[in-house]
């Protein structure tokens, strides 16, 4: 197939490039560069069935248009978007325009050459876990940073593409994301800086007490996901989670990591208020509709991240 992977040079969008190439498909990336890095995918380059690196803006319509009629593609993977709560806290007006509007237009491309789009979520959009089975579908949203509204937003805009005018769609929410080729600083998750700072001897500081949870998903494991939600027809309409379906306290994940419990140390909450204090996910959906299941256990995705991260300095 012909498929274009919009945030294809960024962490997830790399792994989901691979996995696509490997799979034997014809792939364009597009992005901004404003998350992604082209060293990311620099390996690809040299492959028959990687296309084209174009470095460009999903917001404008006109390149967006150009490219779609060129190609005609078969499947979009729209992962390009802002993607840090702090600073759509800060300036909630791009996060907006990159998530939503940005989202919307390459809708609108997609519509007009039939495209299936498989449009990536995110956990953040949902209230906490209230229970040992943790998070479905079904579960309340909230949207407690623009981020996560923003993104809610672009799940509706998508999903009303199915229902208005019968495109095939689907909406995913992988649960938090790690693994190599993670930024390790600001931006990065919280297993490559805490992975990082503990390699270089320096303090974990862990916001607020520690107690919040995350259900941490290896990158191939993800990638996995969102390129399989692209081939079934299963999912078409559909809201779909993955997850390890297990929670770990940052305090534990920060003991997991830290050579001694001396490094960690607690500091004040930047943004108590989007805080989400217990994230676990249900992928029982994802498990019935692709048969797809996590492979990689959180101790086996640290050690991997952890020896890319020792062997690739030029990169974190």
């Amino acid at each position: 197939m012909k498929v274009l992977v919009t945030g294809g040079a960024g962490f997830i969008g790399r792994w989901v490039v691979k996995k696509l190439l490997e799979d034997g498909h014809h792939v364009w990336v597009l992005d901004d560069l404003s998350n992604g890095r082209k060293e990311n995918i620099q390996e690809f380059f040299h492959l028959s069935n990687f296309k084209e690196f174009i470095y460009g803006d999903i917001k404008d319509k006109k390149a967006l248009e150009n490219l779609f009629q060129q190609h005609q593609f078969d499947i979009c993977y729209h992962l390009g978007a802002s993607i840090n709560v702090q600073d759509s806290l800060d300036d909630p007006e791009t996060t907006f325009n990159n998530d939503v509007i940005g989202t919307f237009h390459v809708l609108e491309s997609c519509k007009k050459h039939h495209t299936k789009i498989v449009f990536m979520s995110t956990c953040m959009v949902y209230d906490r876990a209230s229970d040992t089975r943790g998070i479905t579908e079904l579960h309340p949203t909230k949207p407690a940073s623009p981020y996560a509204g923003s993104k809610i937003s672009g799940e509706n805009m998508v999903l009303s593409y199915w229902y208005g005018y019968g495109l095939p769609v689907v909406v995913i929410r992988p649960f938090n994301t790690y693994g190599p080729f993670q930024k390790t600083g600001g931006e990065g998750g919280v297993v490559a800086i805490f992975i990082k700072r503990n390699l270089e001897g320096q303090t974990l500081h862990i916001y607020g007490d520690g107690t919040q949870t995350r259900d941490l998903l290896y990158v191939e494991d993800c990638a996995r996901f969102v390129v399989e939600a692209g081939y079934s027809d299963a999912v078409n309409g559909e809201i779909v989670n993955a997850g390890l379906g297990q929670d770990i306290t940052i305090n534990d994940l920060a003991k997991l990591i830290a050579n001694s419990e001396e490094q960690i140390k607690h500091v004040p909450h930047i943004h108590p208020q989007s805080e989400i204090q217990k994230l676990l996910c249900n992928y029982d959906k994802a498990k019935k509709l692709l048969g797809w299941e996590p492979k990689v256990s959180l101790e086996e995705g640290i050690k991997r991240t952890e020896e890319w991260i020792k062997n690739n300095p030029h990169l974190i």
